[in-house]
């Protein structure tokens, strides 16, 4: 499909913007209905969505955390987890695309200081570019809190690093890829810094092929990074800071949003199927209603979980002593484990409620693509790594109600 023929889409799906009471839904709307149209597509080549990557850029949904005093217009977490439930009704990759990306651009004016190579990746980001990240790395067992890589100052001033990363999700598409290193050669594995890398100045050679069950768009390929950029790419604060403060508890807030968008798709192919069995059989309650009922019930409780997250982070945002407690840490994880078993639940449910439709591999009532993704959640950051980071956590502090 051409720019055009998208753009001719996004415009037919939604009317003028900005008239809504939520300023981002109309804009939503367009990109998700571009997003559904290449979802299977996507899912069956694993390709990234480009479609629905260029409007969102269009629209301004990669920029729309952006600050008011860079340009910006300040969304809220509660705002992009709202985006990414949408989005990610209608593909899964978009999804974690559009929360990846907010995940990682928000250390930029919230952790990054100002640097000169800092305050131009805001503006990039303002005006549309798309942030990966490198924080995982071979060596380290999965743990994004260690490096073995660090930063090598150059005779010329700049800095260099080499990277051997299992995944950088759909780095092909970025225009800048946030890379965790040590702080320098003698520096120990767990202090780290977070490097802005333009991706006109690295070079990616790939290590593996993403092909895998489910979540295929997001083409989380292995990469061995090498990168040269200039200290003030570097952010200000640590990255142990900015984990706990930022990339954690919003990363696992708008992830769980996409899972929360992939079971309220699945659900809605049940409640479509209980509908039809209704209008056939007039006078009498189907068989599934039930079944629906409890599922709807269970989708409600997943979705308010999720939405209260991203209103206690609102609530917190300029509060570092609270976000990096240990009661912090053991909610963002909770959120992310209890969100990632709920929504193979719930998926699995629709799917027995559908019936064999939903078991068949393509069509208009298939749940195969939901529930593949949704199989994708628990080991995206494998829950048994939290768990066992939660253990010692659980000891020193209780749950955050």
């Amino acid at each position: 499909m051409t720019d055009t023929a998208v753009t001719d889409v996004a415009e037919t799906t939604a009317p003028v913007l900005g008239t809504s009471p939520d300023r981002f839904a109309e804009r939503t709307a367009a990109v998700a209905a571009v997003a559904a149209q290449f979802a299977d597509e996507v899912d069956r080549d694993a390709r990234p969505p480009r479609e629905a990557i260029a409007v969102m850029r269009e629209y301004g949904l990669l920029a729309a955390a952006v600050p008011l005093e860079h340009g910006g217009e300040g969304a809220t977490v509660t705002e992009l987890s709202v985006i990414a439930t949408e989005l990610g009704r209608a593909c899964a990759a978009t999804g974690m695309v559009f929360a990846m990306h907010q995940g990682q651009v928000m250390a930029l004016w919230r952790h990054g200081g100002d640097g000169a190579g800092v305050l131009a990746m805001i503006d990039a980001v303002r005006d549309g570019a798309l942030v990966a990240s490198s924080t995982t790395e071979k060596g380290v067992g999965g743990d994004a809190r260690r490096s073995t890589c660090a930063i090598e100052p150059s005779e010329d001033g700049r800095i260099r690093l080499r990277k051997d990363a299992p995944v950088i999700s759909y780095a092909t598409e970025a225009d800048a890829v946030f890379v965790t290193a040590r702080r320098d050669l003698d520096a120990p594995a767990s202090d780290q810094r977070l490097l802005i890398c333009r991706t006109d100045a690295i070079v990616l050679s790939q290590t593996s092929t993403w092909d895998t069950m489910g979540l295929r768009g997001t083409c989380s390929n292995g990469w061995i990074l090498d990168a040269e950029t200039t200290a003030d790419a570097v952010l200000r604060d640590d990255y142990a800071a900015i984990s706990a403060r930022t990339v954690l508890p919003v990363s696992h807030v708008l992830w769980a949003s996409v899972w929360v968008g992939i079971a309220a798709s699945a659900a809605e192919r049940a409640r479509a199927a209980v509908r039809k069995q209704a209008r056939a059989s007039v006078g009498t309650t189907p068989p599934g209603a039930l079944r629906l009922a409890e599922l709807l019930v269970d989708l409600q409780l997943l979705a308010d979980s999720v939405r209260h997250a991203a209103e206690r982070f609102d609530a917190v945002a300029d509060d570092p002593e609270t976000l990096e407690s240990s009661a912090s840490a053991l909610a963002a994880n909770a959120l992310k484990i209890g969100a990632s078993e709920r929504v193979t639940d719930i998926v699995t449910a629709a799917l027995r409620i559908v019936g064999i439709a939903g078991y068949a591999a393509t069509g208009p009532m298939s749940i195969s693509r939901h529930l593949r993704d949704a199989h994708g959640a628990a080991v995206m950051v494998s829950n048994d790594r939290l768990l066992q980071n939660d253990a010692g956590l659980a000891i020193m502090t209780g749950a955050i109600l």
